[in-house]
């Protein structure tokens, strides 16, 4: 069986023909669209920007016969907090709904909202589980109604937490599925044991997650334990298992999508060195993301 391979395309670029050129560099179909950015308007969200914005950019997918086969949605994610009003959520879940349908789209990832801190890996006692498994099983079930899969995904979150704080969640919320993130155990702290926090091991909260697996991230890393720094890497060149997990998805009959998120010349959440030259940055973007594809194509061919 073959993966479906696709890719989180705005870390190839922001604007919308560098994720299509980056596409069709690679020979694939698909991307996983979450930011973009067209001529005249700000880079954002897919289901954020203004309509227009929205309108260009789905023609141009269209235009160059790519297809949106998921969004990565900012809704519930590490930029939101718990303690906002429900409102902003249901507000965006009906935005991504309705673009969506425009795109024909049928996945779409989700968290859990932010982790509470009072300093960085300093969580709050009461992190609000009851409303936090509240409204993703809201925000679950009105993606469903419109006949889409959310996902949520094992990442800076509250149910990205642990292990243990993924299968809380799922208990509450059987119905509930995962993408899996084969590089984010290897640089998120491990909630369920003391502090300092180690961090987590990907092959084991693959194995938690694995009946509820529907989509894949693929992203590597090396996590340093001396400097509490990681350095991200091309696909099966960090402690991911990104070979051993890509081969029992293999064995299992995985036929879901299988998505690169690099973060090798463009990390989504962190702040851009200000001082970099903008057409050399782009043209690193480009090239990694391609190199990244190519390199996760080769190690798919070599899998036993």
């Amino acid at each position: 069986m073959e993966f479906t391979l696709t890719g989180i395309a705005d870390e190839a670029g922001a604007h919308v023909d560098a994720q299509i050129a980056a596409t069709k560099e690679l020979g694939w179909k698909h991307i996983e669209s979450r930011f973009v950015q067209v001529d005249g308007f700000d880079n954002g969200s897919i289901h954020e920007i203004p309509d227009e914005a929205f309108d260009i950019a789905a023609s141009a997918f269209a235009a160059a016969d790519i297809q949106i086969c998921g969004v990565g949605s900012t809704i519930g994610n590490w930029a939101h907090s718990i303690e906002d009003p429900f409102e902003i959520t249901e507000a965006q879940v009906a935005r991504c709904i309705d673009r969506m349908g425009k795109l024909g789209s049928k996945i779409v990832r989700i968290m859990s909202y932010a982790v509470l801190e009072d300093s960085p890996e300093d969580d709050r006692a009461d992190q609000l589980a009851e409303e936090r498994i509240r409204r993703t099983r809201e925000i679950i079930s009105r993606f469903e109604a419109a006949g889409i899969t959310p996902v949520h995904e094992n990442c800076m979150n509250w149910g990205g937490m642990s292990i243990d704080h993924a299968r809380q969640m799922q208990e509450a919320i059987p119905n509930m599925k995962w993408v899996f993130d084969t590089g984010n155990p290897v640089v998120i702290a491990d909630r369920s044991k003391p502090r300092p926090y180690p961090r987590q091991d990907a092959w084991e909260f693959y194995q938690a997650v694995k009946p509820h697996i529907a989509h894949i991230h693929i992203k590597d890393a090396i996590w340093d334990k001396a400097t509490g720094e990681c350095e991200y890497t091309l696909p099966g060149a960090g402690q991911g298992y990104v070979q051993r997990i890509l081969a029992d998805l293999t064995t299992d009959g995985y036929d879901g999508f299988v998505s690169i998120e690099p973060h090798v010349a463009a990390v989504f959440h962190e702040v851009e060195k200000k001082d970099e030259d903008p057409v050399e940055k782009a043209r690193k973007q480009f090239d990694s993301y391609v190199e990244y594809g190519r390199t996760l194509e080769n190690l798919i061919a070599q899998l036993p």
